[in-house]
């Protein structure tokens, strides 16, 4: 045979030999992958491909939001109460006139109990109990504007002049002037009504019916 002819049979044997791309090299019945290798396709050492990337932008985004969803409930502004600003006059009006309605409902209770006792002088008020309880003592503090009180259950108080009421969500001409323990936010007519017994805004005629 000549030997062109033998160098045309051999390129045609090599091209035989070689394995399209896309094909499959089939070994001892099981399929092998593309031997074919596509730099386009495959990923590049380093960098993250699509599928394994991860954005964190809506955990940056959560609290940032235009409208306020998803941010922390707010709690409502806590009310802060402070003395009012009377005169010396105002001052001994309204301690003058809580006093005596004290009194009052003190010496009905006293009729009705004999462990009890109750004496008023320059504005000094003593409430004296059996040996079980003790003695309450509640007197003027002018040079504060206060009315002090000590307790043998819940200790010394001291209480300011504070207009309560007539706030902003509250019905209008409902302000009324109270003794408030400033540090607890407590009326003495709460203190007296849970330790004693006596609710100011009872009548008087109303004990031991």
């Amino acid at each position: 045979m000549a030997r062109p002819s033998l160098t045309k049979l051999a390129r045609l044997a090599r091209r035989s030999l070689r394995v399209p791309t896309g094909t499959s090299i089939r070994t001892f019945g099981h399929s092998k992958p593309n031997i074919s290798f596509n730099p386009v396709s495959a990923p590049v050492q380093g960098i993250l491909t699509s599928k394994r990337f991860v954005s964190s932008s809506s955990d940056r985004k959560k609290h940032i939001t235009p409208d306020g969803e998803g941010a922390e409930p707010q709690a409502a502004p806590e009310v802060v109460r402070t003395p009012a600003v009377i005169t010396d006059a105002e001052y001994h009006a309204a301690a003058d006139a809580y006093m005596e309605r004290l009194l009052d409902h003190l010496e009905r209770l006293e009729e009705e109990s004999a462990d009890m006792d109750v004496e008023y002088s320059a504005g000094v008020m003593n409430i004296r109990f059996g040996p079980g309880t003790g003695t309450y003592v509640i007197n003027k503090q002018p040079p504060n504007k206060q009315i002090w009180l000590s307790s043998p259950k819940s200790g010394p108080k001291r209480y300011d002049y504070v207009i309560l009421g007539d706030g902003q969500h509250e019905k209008q001409d409902t302000a009324c002037g109270e003794w408030l323990y400033l540090r607890d936010g407590t009326t003495m007519a709460e203190l007296l009504r849970e330790e004693i017994g006596i609710d100011l805004r009872m009548p008087v005629g109303d004990y031991g019916e």
